[in-house]
């Protein structure tokens, strides 16, 4: 368990789908020992103890805010998912012509700011977690604070990864004006790879194509199938991320009930 969560801990601060990817895989490793170590006797011993309320009442708020996090970043995958289906649904019909096509675009940039202001309002809400997390203690009892360290190290680890997932999925925070210059860009680039350097995330990306084919920066078919490509790269990406947040959600879950049901019996 220590070797996974320094690993984690050291891992890549860079951002790429594939990294995170990884990094879900790393957690879920890490939420197993977690499972497992809940169930040992000596971890009920030190739970029950008399005078531990306060760090018990520690882990399982700890609990709470690794599942409220986990279901934003899931919500807003799910939520460009079904927004991605119905654009495309659109696309492959092509019924009304450009002006449906028009409409079902700024129908999905209005549904990216409200995934981007739900996922605000989660990082405004995760801001200082991870430093509360490093509690100072007077506790003597060695075994209740390595447990409860231990703990409260995969939180904070659990939680950096998830709001970093979160800052991903919301893309490169940018005014119009940028929004233009990151456009462009990614029409050149996609004329001359080699002119590529920080290249944005998949969800900037589809970003920019929405953009690109409000604002009339290239010809409507080359913007449409350029944004479509955008989202068969993006149907990938949301599909590991959800199914490895689905399956991290449901390690979180068995952990607490774990926790509820030593302190229940």
């Amino acid at each position: 368990m220590q070797s996974t969560l320094r690993k984690l801990e050291a891992s890549d601060a860079t951002s790429s789908s594939s990294l995170f990817s990884s990094k879900l895989t790393g957690l879920l490793a890490l939420h197993d020992c977690v499972k497992k170590l809940v169930l040992l006797p000596l971890t009920r011993q030190v739970l029950v103890k008399e005078g531990q309320e306060k760090w018990v009442d520690e882990i399982l708020d700890g609990s709470l805010r690794l599942l409220d996090a986990c279901t934003v970043a899931k919500d807003a995958l799910l939520h460009m998912k079904e927004c991605k289906r119905e654009f495309q649904s659109i696309i492959r019909r092509k019924r009304g012509g450009e002006t449906e096509v028009t409409a079902e675009v700024k129908k999905f940039l209005a549904s990216r700011r409200v995934v981007k202001k739900a996922i605000l309002k989660a990082l405004g809400n995760l801001k200082g977690t991870a430093k509360r997390g490093k509690f100072c203690h007077s506790n003597k009892d060695n075994k209740t604070m390595t447990l409860v360290s231990m703990l409260k190290d995969v939180e904070v680890v659990t939680l950096s990864i998830l709001e970093s997932m979160l800052n991903f999925i919301f893309g490169q925070a940018q005014s119009r004006s940028s929004n233009w210059s990151l456009v462009s860009k990614l029409m050149l680039n996609k004329k001359n790879p080699c002119t590529q350097e920080a290249d944005p995330n998949e969800f900037s990306k589809v970003d920019a194509a929405l953009q690109s084919f409000v604002f009339n920066m290239a010809s409507k078919s080359d913007t449409i199938n350029h944004l479509h490509n955008q989202l068969e790269d993006l149907e990938s990406v949301i599909q590991d991320f959800v199914e490895g947040l689905e399956t991290l959600f449901k390690r979180f879950i068995k952990i607490r009930v774990s926790l509820l049901n030593i302190l229940n019996n």
